[in-house]
């Protein structure tokens, strides 16, 4: 977030080199510094306030390749080169100190507050930070933002840092290859690189636009879709820009300015972005830099040249690498959710180690003596510090995956009342039913996921795309053993634990298929939560019609179904309600299996956890778990598993309803009977869905008379 100085020469790069002029300070683009950061660390910290906050980010990048472009056109008008070793040299005196350090706290900081499970992934982006390559690590993960299920580690906001570096590692080599090619051609060389440039933010802009609406969650990160941002702050540079008149220049820079605030207040995490959207905050970002071309102060700087913007704008570097940690850490070290009061809090300390790191490291660090001379000096120390920073990342993973070995599922759970659901049975009478669950720190052995040693993947039967989306688990050591499938997405798979206790009981063998946010339904499919692209709807369809057909085909003993109907998206065409459509394509379906013997029982009633509460709700209140209760008419939503069952009028077709295990007549709490209800922000923790076992172990039984 940080280039050399606001700083830029006003002569031409055609020019023969000459002496160098005084550099003339732009107090409205350090104004733009302080609107952006105080537009991101807003967003970051009251995000359905600002919804589109995170613009500040593509006004740095503005900013990055204007400035840096004119330092570099300055030099080669005055010298005829570019010293790229003594360039690179300034970037790590600049940059590393302050994003180095922070880093290093980070590491300290989450292994003393952040629960295990978590060190790992923590550990994995701090090497990939100190490299300058956490954006590509966090594409390769496809994180995503908006996602509840996105655990944020304290160095994920270096993703904008890596694509920064990037920018300066290239563009250097980028403008002496246009500026040879120029001498060798007698062309000047400013319109040379201008071209060159111009090549490089279409192609970049092209790509943008097209991997935002094929795949979103990557291209938010990859370098590729925000080079065209930097460029657009290199062409103004390169190609310069005359004196506007004064009221022009004051039209055009509030303009400006209104653009880069409207894409914050109006922009949110369903628009497609960077694509087309970037555009708004990226000319806004334009225009204020290039209205203020020749002129001292504007209308605008009665506001923006004032000493508190312009402080903002000096330590904005640090606050961004600052703010995030303390927003990521705080709760856990106050052992609370996130407040107003604490919000304010972390903003007022992050001003304040913005503060001391501007004074006490950025500044000192691009004056420290050991550290000038020579280049390699530079190169030296930042390859030092990003060894010790990744030796720390490296630390944080061995810890977290020694503590991981020895947290595995246990073979059995041994069933008991007033523990996990039973404490929510009819007549139960327990003592505190909601009070604090004995472990709130889930790892492996709580994982949902988690398979025993009968279960074998098959990666040619039923496989989800190019994933692996089948399992067999025999438990019955016989062909002749009973049959039962359990089909879905990832809310069927959160009841596997349950149905293999009673696999394992009863001599089952197991299947078990599951497609990522995918439905097994006869319907229209379209999206999990917003529309897929075409391709993820035919992967879903695809799949979802062979596992009907596998199921018709085998004709198990009893197929369970479920997922997350209420966020899932599907279309006939007709514009009736979502839930009406989905109930009839799961009739559809399990008509088919009925009218074949098929018994079917659809899983249901299960509240959200994320989407109502914290993630990290219990975690921070373990010892208060009814902090996190969240009333019933807000956490169950309307199932429609539970309705197409009810609809079905068929007795082969039933439902266990479990939301009765979940919730009393008011609140749905997140820890029952002494056991945290939910593994994540999304599924149920294995160590409460096994004890349901008994409950569709009764259900069978009575639909098959035995009860």
């Amino acid at each position: 977030m940080r280039d050399d100085v606001t700083t830029v020469e006003r002569s031409s790069t055609d020019r023969p080199p000459t002496p160098p002029r005084a550099a003339r300070f732009r107090p409205d683009i350090q104004a733009l510094r302080a609107v952006a950061i105080l537009a991101v660390v807003a967003n970051h910290l009251w995000p359905t306030r600002l919804t589109g906050g995170y613009v500040g980010v593509d006004v740095f990048f503005v900013i990055s390749g204007f400035l840096i472009t004119s330092h570099l056109a300055r030099e080669h008008a005055e010298t005829g080169r570019i010293a790229l070793a003594a360039f690179y040299a300034r970037r790590v005196r600049r940059l590393l100190p302050a994003a180095l350090l922070v880093l290093a706290a980070g590491a300290v900081g989450t292994i003393l507050l952040l629960p295990y499970p978590r060190w790992e992934r923590a550990g994995s982006e701090i090497i990939a930070s100190a490299g300058y390559v956490e954006n590509w690590f966090l594409s390769a993960m496809s994180v995503d933002y908006s996602a509840i299920n996105d655990q944020a580690t304290i160095a994920q906001h270096y993703w904008s840092l890596s694509v920064e570096e990037q920018f300066y590692l290239v563009w250097p080599v980028l403008l002496i290859g246009a500026w040879w090619w120029a001498l060798r051609r007698s062309a000047r060389p400013a319109r040379t690189a201008a071209v060159v440039l111009g090549v490089v933010v279409l192609a970049s802009f092209g790509t943008s636009v097209v991997l935002t609406t094929s795949m979103p969650e990557q291209a938010y990160f990859v370098t590729v879709t925000r080079a065209w941002e930097f460029g657009v702050g290199g062409l103004i540079a390169l190609l310069g820009t005359r004196r506007l008149p004064r009221s022009i220049a004051d039209l055009v820079a509030i303009a400006g300015l209104v653009a880069i605030v409207a894409s914050a207040a109006l922009f949110d995490s369903d628009t497609p972005f960077p694509g087309a959207a970037a555009l708004v905050p990226v000319l806004g970002t334009a225009a204020v830099i290039v209205a203020g071309a020749g002129h001292a102060r504007l209308g605008h700087s009665v506001i923006t040249a004032t000493r508190p913007v312009q402080w903002i704008g000096d330590v904005s570097y640090s606050l961004y690498l600052w703010h995030w940690p303390l927003i990521v850490l705080v709760p856990f070290a106050v052992g609370a959710e996130m407040s107003t009061i604490m919000r304010i809090g972390i903003l007022g300390a992050a001003f304040l180690l913005a503060w001391a790191t501007f004074r006490l490291v950025e500044r000192p660090g691009q004056r420290w003596r050991l550290l000038h001379g020579r280049p390699r000096r530079s190169l030296i120390a930042m390859l030092a510090g990003m060894v010790v920073v990744a030796l720390l990342g490296g630390g944080l993973i061995a810890a977290g995956r020694a503590q991981a070995d020895a947290d595995v599922p246990p073979e059995s759970v041994e069933i008991q009342a007033c523990v996990g659901p039973q404490a929510m049975e009819s007549g139960a009478d327990c003592a505190d039913a909601f009070g604090p669950a004995r472990d709130v720190v889930m790892g492996p052995g709580n994982a949902y996921f988690a398979t025993p040693p009968e279960c074998a993947a098959d990666p040619a039967l039923l496989p989800f795309g190019d994933r692996t989306a089948t399992v067999v688990c025999d438990f019955g050591g016989g062909t002749d053993a009973p049959r039962v499938w359990l089909v879905g997405d990832s809310h069927a798979q959160q009841w596997q634990g349950a149905l293999f206790d009673l696999a394992r009981e009863r001599g089952w063998i197991v299947t078990t298929t599951f497609g990522g946010g995918c439905p097994v339904l006869d319907a229209p499919y379209v999206g999990f939560r917003t529309p897929w692209t075409a391709a993820e709807r035919e992967r879903c369809t695809d799949w979802s019609t062979a596992v009907q057909e596998a199921v018709r085909e085998e004709r198990p003993d009893a197929v369970f179904t479920s997922s997350a109907g209420s966020v899932e998206l599907v279309d006939d065409g007709t514009g009736r309600p979502q839930q009406e459509q989905f109930v009839d394509g799961l009739l559809r379906t399990w008509r088919a299996w009925s009218a074949d013997g098929i018994p079917v029982i659809a899983l249901g009633g299960v509240p959200y956890n994320g989407e109502v509460r914290s993630p990290d709700c219990l975690l921070v209140n373990a010892r208060d778990p009814l902090a996190c209760a969240v009333p019933v008419d807000e956490a169950l939503p309307a199932d429609p598993y539970l309705a197409a069952a009810a609809a079905a009028a068929d007795p082969g077709i039933r439902a266990f309803d479990a939301h009765a295990y979940f919730c009393d007549q008011e609140v749905c709490p997140a820890s029952i009977g002494g056991v945290a209800v939910f593994y994540d922000a999304d599924h149920l923790n294995l160590d409460y869905v096994r004890r349901f076992a008994p409950m569709l172990g009764a259900l069978l039984d009575e639909g098959s008379g035995r009860g």
